[in-house]
């Protein structure tokens, strides 16, 4: 029987450089570490993010635009201030692909260390 979800992960080149990312841009905490081939990691408390180790092979790009990837899933975290963030991930490597305030909120894509696709929302209703 399904419980709930174990984790979402993303392929990293170099798991101490992603680790130090998600854990400086985000404020996740380190759960476990497997050997260097995975790092789980928590946010609020909550197990949310695995990093998989590539063994030093380059991450296989997507097909993405300004909106995010045409394939594959994308984690998204909520900010109740895109702007602040933006600085931050920024001064971090982040790379952004887009940003747009629209009627149903404010949205950046951006990519982390290993181009890896991620986003920030706030909700207009939020």
């Amino acid at each position: 029987m399904i419980k709930g979800i174990q984790d979402f992960y993303y392929n990293v080149e170099n798991m101490d450089r992603a680790v130090g990312f998600y854990t400086k841009a985000f404020g996740m905490k380190v759960e476990h570490e497997a050997g260097g081939f995975w790092t789980s990691l928590s946010l609020n408390g909550v197990s949310l993010l695995g990093l998989h180790w590539t063994e030093g092979e380059k991450v296989p790009s997507t097909p993405r635009d300004s909106h995010g990837q045409a394939c594959g899933g994308t984690l998204t975290f909520a900010s109740d201030n895109i702007a602040e963030d933006r600085k931050h991930l920024e001064s971090l490597g982040a790379k952004i692909l887009g940003e747009t305030n629209q009627h149903w909120g404010h949205m950046l894509v951006f990519e982390d260390l290993d181009g890896n696709v991620l986003k920030l929302m706030k909700p207009a209703h939020g």
